[in-house]
């Protein structure tokens, strides 16, 4: 069968324009996926709804990016990037129009949901459009630019709601509006991938890992689960653990936003090492990171959470990057979108899981107790990865 190739489907054209816009889109998609997290104590307050329902707004998103990576993930080895990234973008902007206008617990279910689901769409479609453009540059920003959205979206919803607190819809409506100016960006670009037969085949729910990659799939599996089951942490229980050790509001945004720019500022200063000093350097940072996280909640240290923050989050970013860097040059072109959206399937199960469980485990046992198991369970799959890295990769001899 032959390989239907639109016209305008290479990236040599302005291949850095290409590159800025994605960048750009696929940061604003985490940004928009934070942005609720400092504003979900104003609307408990406002609504009254139980902390258990608080954990099933934060279930329903992941499990909706689940959903949407398992069925749509390869869409764009098939239908081409450009078209799953334009759903995607109108997609979110209705879950946006639909957090503006929430005046309940259920709208704010629903738009999470819309939202969960965007997302994932956007994030196997636009990673794999990234590293079409360009291999080492594609990994790098398809790493980065989900850091510094998170951080940024925690800051600008923190931020109006400090200004606006009675007028919250108003953040994202201007996301809104950005995402508008993104998909108008994206219109007018190249497309990157070919199209291909069998896009509803693609849609049966299913990982599709490349054979050539498994193997070092499941190598560097222990340290996605490590570094995105730290970041569940931190969006989930981080800010409620935080605020009852310090005391402070501002010290858990604080820390979440320390921990998501530093993973950004470690992977960019390391981005010229091997993908295997990467993953070892991401292991004993996460070791260290997470170690002293939990000295600085029981001794109720607001510098040590601090610091702890700054060390986890150098660990959660050089590590996914090492991680990265390991599968995605074994991947064919039109199995970059299969192999990311396996990827992120791992990380999100490592993602959503624990701390769902963590969440109502907290209102039995209680929030420290909880932190500490947590703890302790980031730093054995952070000695599993490390152990993963010092393992040599058998030699084939041809």
């Amino acid at each position: 069968m032959s390989v239907l190739q639109p016209s305008n489907s290479t990236p040599a054209a302005r291949p850095g324009r290409s590159l800025a816009v994605l960048a750009f889109g696929l940061g604003s998609f985490f940004a928009a996926s934070s942005a609720p997290t400092p504003l979900y104590r104003l609307y408990q307050q406002d609504w009254g709804f139980s902390s258990g329902m608080l954990t099933l707004v934060f279930a329903v998103y992941a499990l909706s990016l689940l959903l949407a990576l398992l069925t749509t993930g390869a869409l764009s080895d098939h239908l081409g990037r450009k078209p799953v990234i334009l759903a995607a973008l109108v997609l979110e902007i209705v879950s946006l129009a639909v957090f503006a206008r929430a005046g309940d617990v259920q709208t704010l279910v629903l738009a999470r949901v819309l939202q969960g689901f965007a997302t994932g769409m956007a994030s196997a479609a636009m990673g794999a459009a990234l590293l079409d453009l360009h291999r080492e540059r594609g990994t790098l920003v398809s790493t980065m630019a989900p850091m510094v959205g998170m951080a940024a979206g925690i800051v600008v919803a923190g931020e109006f709601a400090q200004l606006w607190r009675q007028q919250l819809g108003l953040v994202f409506w201007l996301m809104a509006l950005i995402f508008v100016a993104v998909a108008a960006a994206m219109a007018v670009l190249p497309e990157t991938g070919a199209r291909r037969p069998g896009a509803l085949a693609a849609m049966r729910p299913r990982v599709r890992i490349p054979g050539q990659a498994r193997a070092d799939f499941m190598r560097v599996l222990p340290m996605s689960i490590t570094v995105w089951a730290l970041g569940g942490f931190y969006l989930s229980l981080g800010p409620s653990m935080i605020r009852s050790v310090t005391g402070s509001e501002v010290a858990a945004s604080f820390a979440v936003c320390i921990n998501t720019l530093s993973a950004a500022a470690a992977i960019w200063t390391l981005r010229s090492r091997a993908p295997r000093a990467m993953l070892q350097f991401g292991g004993s940072g996460l070791l260290a990171g997470v170690a002293l996280l939990l000295v600085g909640a029981h001794l109720q240290s607001l510098p040590l959470v601090l610091g702890a923050s700054m060390v986890a989050g150098a660990g959660f970013g050089v590590g996914f990057q090492g991680a990265l860097r390991s599968v995605i040059p074994l991947a064919e072109p039109h199995e970059r979108g299969a192999l990311i959206s396996a990827i992120y399937i791992a990380s999100y199960l490592a993602f959503s899981v624990p701390a769902i469980a963590a969440g109502m485990a907290a209102a039995r046992f209680g929030l420290l107790p909880v932190t500490y198991a947590y703890g302790l369970m980031l730093m054995l799959f952070a000695g599993l990865a490390l152990a993963g890295t010092r393992q040599p990769r058998p030699v084939v001899v041809s």
